[in-house]
């Protein structure tokens, strides 16, 4: 996660974080990814069905019932397990976490263990009634996806008038306050709705919008040869991003803008600056180096519907371990999983260009189960690092 209105407009400065210690349970949650203790946050999977049919979506979710979900009681162990860990948030995903009917006693019991509580929906049916149950259970923010303007959101949704509930729901929660942002997923098939995007963020008064490069798992595996964007076409639109963030900040509209799921990002921005500003551009590395780059494995954690726990969301074919047979807690400490033990230590296993970045302490190696959905090898490079040859030698 790369803030861009963080870093490239100034909102947080390299004091900041070291104020609070650096310490998970004592940051601000627009200053947690600068932890020092990379306390994992946690998605939960509260269930799989979804009322959509999102061509990217990780976890091949459908309008059905499916079985073999975490109940409430279990859920709520989980919760407890976490707060008592020191994971600082609990997100609730899905499928759409909306249609498990407990959801607001869940969010409810996660806010009354001081942890912080995040929704991830569709946002298709956040109704005015549904808006404010979120904000009477103590949610700190809700994440809303949409995927493009319009005629591409509904598309990529696979339900006609999508965009609209969607947009619908944002509305709801505004009035309620509620904070809510969006999220999109960057692809080739959508990229050139970006500035569109962000049109409707400055006409609606959103707060804050996620910007994501798309990862290759589930439904999203299968878009790797027709909506993979090339590196010129991404550092364009990281380009468009941070020129549109400049001028909201400009022109007093303070929005809250981050890049997800591709750490080039970081040290993109950091070259950048590096031409326009180069006394920020040396806080901006010592914060990338707070940051840490990517995180799986360490600073984020998944528990899908059934228990099963995953070093990210998007890394369904390692499974760690089970809550119902042992606690997260137990789980994500337990030194002898190989896998977690190499996302933890990951330089001497890293490959080529990724092996030999000058950034590597600031990306971290990005997105391993990238490199391996494209190359069939965990450690090989990061196939969507859009730097050149001659900007990550040392």
């Amino acid at each position: 996660m790369i803030g861009i209105s963080k870093l490239y407009c100034g909102t947080v400065e390299q004091s900041d974080p070291l104020r609070y210690g650096r310490r998970s349970k004592d940051l601000p949650s627009h200053l947690l990814q600068f932890s020092q203790d990379k306390k994992p946050v946690v998605v939960w999977n509260v269930g799989r069905r979804c009322n959509l049919h999102c061509v990217h979506c990780y976890s091949h979710s459908k309008d059905q019932t499916y079985t073999g979900e975490l109940d409430q009681a279990q859920g709520k162990r989980l919760i407890e397990d976490l707060a008592d860990f020191g994971a600082p948030v609990m997100l609730f995903s899905g499928g759409e976490p909306l249609m498990r009917p407990d959801l607001f006693d869940l969010i409810g019991h996660a806010v009354n263990r001081k942890m912080r509580a995040v929704v991830s929906t569709n946002g298709t049916l956040i109704t005015a009634d549904v808006a404010a149950r979120l904000k009477d259970a103590g949610l700190s923010y809700v994440g809303i996806s949409l995927d493009g303007l319009e005629p591409m959101n509904d598309r990529f949704r696979g339900l006609p008038g999508a965009f609209q509930r969607a947009l619908d729901g944002v509305r709801n929660c505004l009035a309620q306050g509620v904070k809510v942002g969006l999220r999109f997923t960057v692809t080739r098939m959508n990229y050139r709705d970006v500035g569109g995007i962000l049109d409707l963020v400055r006409a609606e008064g959103i707060p804050r919008v996620c910007f994501y490069h798309l990862v290759y798992t589930g439904r999203g595996s299968k878009m790797i040869d027709d909506s993979r964007m090339s590196h010129a076409e991404t550092r364009a639109t990281v380009d468009l991003i941070m020129d549109r963030t400049r001028a909201l900040h400009a022109g007093g509209q303070p929005v809250e803008v981050l890049t997800v799921d591709n750490h080039t990002d970081g040290p993109y921005l950091y070259l950048r600056l590096l031409k326009e500003d180069p006394a920020r551009a040396a806080q901006v590395l010592e914060l990338l180096k707070m940051n840490g780059g990517n995180s799986s494995g360490v600073g984020i954690g998944c528990v899908s519907w059934d228990g099963s726990v995953h070093p990210d969301q998007f890394w369904r074919h390692h499974t760690l371990g089970n809550v119902q047979e042992r606690p997260f807690s137990a789980i994500w400490s337990d030194p002898n999983d190989p896998l977690l033990s190499k996302l933890r230590n990951r330089k001497p296993h890293l490959k080529g260009r990724c092996g030999a970045c000058k950034f590597v302490d600031i990306c971290n190696g990005n997105f391993r189960v990238r490199a391996e959905a494209v190359t069939g090898d965990l450690w090989a490079p990061e196939p969507d690092c859009y730097l050149t040859d001659q900007e990550i030698v040392l």
